[in-house]
């Protein structure tokens, strides 16, 4: 178990602003940073840093906390493995009470996953620099391909010994059970027999975005071998294939600093561009591209140029792929090396300022080059010219930007020899069918009346959840002010009649809060906004300093954290709207705090006055007009009226 101390000192020291610009490519916004939400998919910024509040907000996804919450949501960690990734990346040393037995068993399976994969990675490595067959074999064949030393560690390449059982048995003894070694698809186990999965075959370990070892891509490097040339690992719960970047984790930082990630095929491309100083570059690993690894990318930037082989098989299967990153609204281009070349041979036999100016230079807008490669293809027949022009303004229909797709299809229209018109005409069709898909989806869609009846109801009875949530929002940016406020209370006139008067009273807003919601025996009904505020009252109460938001957060609650910075992120994002229908009176941030509490207080008194005359209400109907309940419906209206006044109401 991680101590307190430590976990204390990680929260102290980390920033969330750097943290988070690890995986977001921030801009600044006056005090607070934006960018895109790494959540959802989206094309305007909606996600939100506050370096001085140490909190982020993403109003697309709902979602929000401190640094360690972003990190538990994006990269699904748990609470021990953000702290451990933070006090490591921040230099701090890990205190550790002692960990039984038991605790140690209990441990998820894909956090010992992770442990085993790791445990691989480190030992491939050790394979590759301290075994004569690693360096014989596997170092040599690195060197042959122009890999410095440096290079070499820096992606952790390894190998793996020709044997079938070499990795398996030395895990074992380490402690490694065999389940999460099958588990991972390090070993094959048949019945009473077990294999390595990778023999004979130099490692690639694969990354996630924090560093995080998922899995591995083997090279064998015998020519008499009838096994595949490049083995990966296969599926698993902590690595799937479609979501992984090569080089994601070794580029994000230079991908977001130049604003621009080059997109190539293999392992190999990735390193060597890196060791020739392009270091913003990944690989989808030879597998089709898929959305979540556009998406992937365009956390960090909105640029993306795809590197083509020369002589690249199946260049116009990959074009269709490449349509995806266009729905994304991204901007590409494309850049085909000169035959015989790939992005590996070439970085290797140019300096880096002659791959720089050739990137630059042959680089072509995504849209243009499609139109001259599909018009090559079909110059000379024409069906097959009218394909091809379908094709492209199937591809221009997918981006979002509608003045970016008049001037795609002003190129195109040089390009193809055809008038603009006619391309706009295709182009309103494609559109006009896809709306009609889209339409018809909705209207089979049983459940959406419901779902909006159902919105409409909610609507009406969420007026208390409003209320709530408006006193935790208080409590937190105001708590611990001392201010002046106006009451009513009922005091005895010279009848000796009880009648509503106004006192004035000095008290921090907490204790005017807590007080009076004591009085009037109010609890709040939300569980979560309960124990916040109970939790912020004890904190105002056993402090004389200003509230800690980085100590109310410190906690592995990301419900509770992501209450905590919606209510402070919100007015960063706009002023809450629509809630004066429910009797909540949101101030701008320039108006008096005193009115801000006093409305809301009795806004809560009037809801709850209210839901009291309806129940008596429904009792009276039951009970034929009984007297009694009708006299106490009037006082209830009597104080109803009180309150309306107060709140300059109209009834």
């Amino acid at each position: 178990m991680i101590s307190k101390s430590t976990i204390d000192q990680v929260y102290e020291v980390a920033r969330l602003e750097e943290v988070i610009g690890e995986y977001v490519n921030l801009k600044k916004s006056g005090a607070n940073y934006k960018g895109l939400s790494p959540f959802t998919q989206e094309r305007t910024p909606s996600f939100m840093v506050s370096p001085a509040k140490q909190i982020w907000k993403d109003f697309s996804s709902g979602k929000g906390g401190n640094v360690i919450a972003f990190l538990m949501e994006h990269e699904h960690f748990t609470y021990p493995e953000a702290i451990r990734y933070l006090a490591n990346k921040y230099n701090i040393e890990i205190e550790e009470t002692q960990e039984t037995l038991e605790e140690k068993q209990v441990k998820d399976t894909k956090e010992s996953m992770f442990l085993v994969v790791q445990y691989a990675s480190e030992f491939f490595e050790t394979n590759l620099w301290e075994t004569e067959m690693g360096k014989s074999i596997g170092l040599t064949y690195f060197k042959e391909r122009g890999f410095k030393d440096e290079t070499i560690k820096k992606f952790a390449l390894g190998y793996a010994m020709d044997s079938y059982d070499d990795f398996s048995n030395k895990a074992l003894k380490k402690g490694y059970k065999l389940e999460f070694l099958e588990k991972t698809g390090l070993v094959i186990v048949n019945e009473d027999r077990k294999v390595d999965r990778f023999r004979g075959r130099v490692i690639f370990p694969i990354r996630s975005m924090s560093g995080r070892v998922q899995g591995f891509g083997g090279r064998i490097l015998s020519e008499q071998s009838k096994t595949a040339k490049y083995l990966n690992s296969p599926e698993s719960e902590i690595y799937h294939k479609s979501k992984a970047l090569y080089g994601i984790y070794e580029s994000k930082q230079s991908i977001a600093k130049n604003d621009v990630c080059y997109l190539v095929e293999g392992y190999t491309d990735v390193i060597q561009m890196h060791q020739s100083g392009i270091t913003n570059v990944v690989s989808s690993s030879g597998t089709a591209l898929t959305v979540d690894q556009i998406r992937m990318i365009n956390r960090l930037t909105s640029n993306i140029v795809v590197l083509f082989d020369g002589d690249a098989a199946g260049l116009r299967a990959s074009l269709r792929g490449i349509d995806l990153i266009l729905e994304q609204g991204m901007n590409v281009r494309v850049c085909s090396f000169p035959e015989g070349e790939d992005p590996d041979s070439f970085a290797k036999s140019h300096s880096s300022e002659e791959i720089i100016a050739f990137l630059e230079e042959a680089s072509k807008d995504f849209i243009q080059f499609k139109a001259s490669l599909l018009n090559d293809a079909g110059k000379n027949d024409p069906i097959g010219k009218a394909e091809t022009i379908n094709e492209i303004v199937d591809s221009i229909s997918k981006i979002p930007d509608v003045i970016k797709q008049e001037i795609y299809i002003q190129n195109c229209a040089e390009i193809m020899q055809i008038s603009e018109d006619a391309l706009f005409s295709a182009l309103a069709q494609i559109n006009k069918r896809n709306k009609q898909k889209g339409t018809k989806r909705l209207i089979s869609n049983p459940t959406a009346e419901l779902v909006k009846k159902t919105v409409d109801a909610s609507s009406k009875v969420n007026r208390a959840f409003e209320l709530e949530k408006q006193i935790i929002a208080i409590l937190l940016t105001y708590g611990d002010l001392e201010l002046n406020f106006e009451d009513i209370v009922l005091v005895p006139d010279e009848e000796g009649a009880l009648v509503h008067k106004t006192q004035y009273m000095s008290a921090k807003v907490y204790e005017k809060i807590f007080l009076d919601l004591q009085q009037d025996e109010i609890e709040l009904s939300n569980e979560a906004f309960k124990n916040i505020f109970y939790k912020l009252i004890a904190l105002y109460q056993s402090s004389s300093e200003e509230l800690n938001l980085e100590k109310v957060m410190q906690t592995e609650d990301l419900a509770q954290n992501e209450i905590i910075a919606d209510l402070i992120m919100k007015e960063e994002q706009h002023q809450l709207h629509d809630w004066e229908k429910r009797n909540v009176f949101v101030k701008d941030k320039g108006s008096e705090v005193v009115q801000l509490v006093s409305e809301t207080i009795l806004s809560i008194r009037r809801y709850l006055v209210d839901q009291k005359i309806e129940e008596l209400q429904v009792e009276t109907k039951a009970q034929h007009e009984n007297q009694e309940t009708l006299q106490e419906i009037m006082s209830y209206q009597q104080l109803k009226k009180v309150l309306s006044n107060k709140l300059n109401r109209v009834l």
